[in-house]
C-alpha cells in the first residue's frame, strides 16, 4: 500500500509573491553545493509535492518538469567545491540561494528557506522555517530542483572518475567512497577543507 503524503501549504503569507529556496550537498566530501528557488502560483496544489528526501530519485525526476512547467519563476544557483573551501559551506550554501534567487524572472516579495539560517537578500524579508520542504509547496519544490540538478553533476563526473562511485552516494561520505580517497586520493573536485578520511587513518595524498 502506497504511503499517503501529506498535503503541503501553498503559501505561508496571504497575498504575497514567495520563493521557496533550498539546497542540496552541504553533507558531501566531493562536488558543489547546489541551490534552487521556486515561485509558484498563489494557489498551486499536487498531491506528491513534498520533501525531495521522502521520494525516490523516480518520484524526484518525474516532478521536476511539474514544478519547472507550473513555477512563476524558478532557478538554480551552484557554488563550487574550491568557493566551499574559501568561504565555508555554511556561507557557500548562502551563496548558493542568492545566485538562484539572482537569476529569477520575478521579484519575489518574501523568501521561504528551508533551515534556521539565511543571510539576507537584499531588502526582501525572509522566514527560515526549520522542515521547511515538509511543510511548504515553494520549499519542497525548490528541494526537489536543487536535488536533481546536483545529482546529475555528480553522475556526469562519475564518468570521468568512477572508483568513487558518485552515481551512487553523489558525494556523500559513504564507506566506499572514504576507502577509495585512501587508496586513490583526491581529485579536483574534492572539499578539501572536509573531513575526508577517518582522522586515525590520515594518509598523504598524492598530487
Amino acid at each position: 500500500m502506497a504511503k499517503k503524503i501529506i498535503q503541503l501549504k501553498s503559501f505561508h503569507t496571504p497575498n504575497t509573491l514567495e520563493a521557496g529556496c533550498d539546497e542540496a550537498g552541504r553533507g558531501c566530501l566531493a562536488g558543489p553545493v547546489v541551490a534552487a528557488a521556486v515561485i509558484l502560483p498563489a494557489n498551486f496544489q499536487h498531491d506528491q509535492l513534498t520533501d525531495s528526501k521522502k521520494l525516490s530519485d523516480v518520484q524526484r525526476r518525474k516532478l521536476r518538469p511539474v514544478v519547472e512547467e507550473n513555477a512563476l519563476a524558478w532557478a538554480v544557483g551552484i557554488v563550487s567545491n574550491e568557493e566551499i573551501d574559501e568561504i565555508n559551506i555554511l556561507n557557500a550554501s548562502f551563496l548558493a540561494m542568492h545566485r538562484a534567487l539572482d537569476q529569477l524572472k520575478q521579484i519575489p516579495e518574501r523568501i521561504l528557506v528551508d533551515g534556521n539560517r539565511f543571510k539576507p537578500y537584499k531588502n526582501i524579508p525572509h522566514d527560515c522555517i526549520i522542515k521547511g520542504d515538509g511543510k511548504y509547496l515553494s520549499i519542497a519544490a525548490a528541494s526537489i530542483l536543487a536535488k536533481t540538478y546536483r545529482d546529475d553533476i555528480m553522475i556526469e563526473l562519475h564518468e570521468k572518475y568512477p572508483v568513487y562511485d558518485w552515481h551512487k552516494n553523489m558525494g556523500y561520505p559513504t564507506q566506499k567512497h572514504r576507502d577509495m580517497i585512501q587508496i586513490h586520493g583526491t581529485t579536483p573536485h574534492h572539499r578539501m577543507s572536509f573531513n575526508l578520511i577517518d582522522r586515525q587513518q590520515k594518509i598523504e595524498f598524492p598530487e
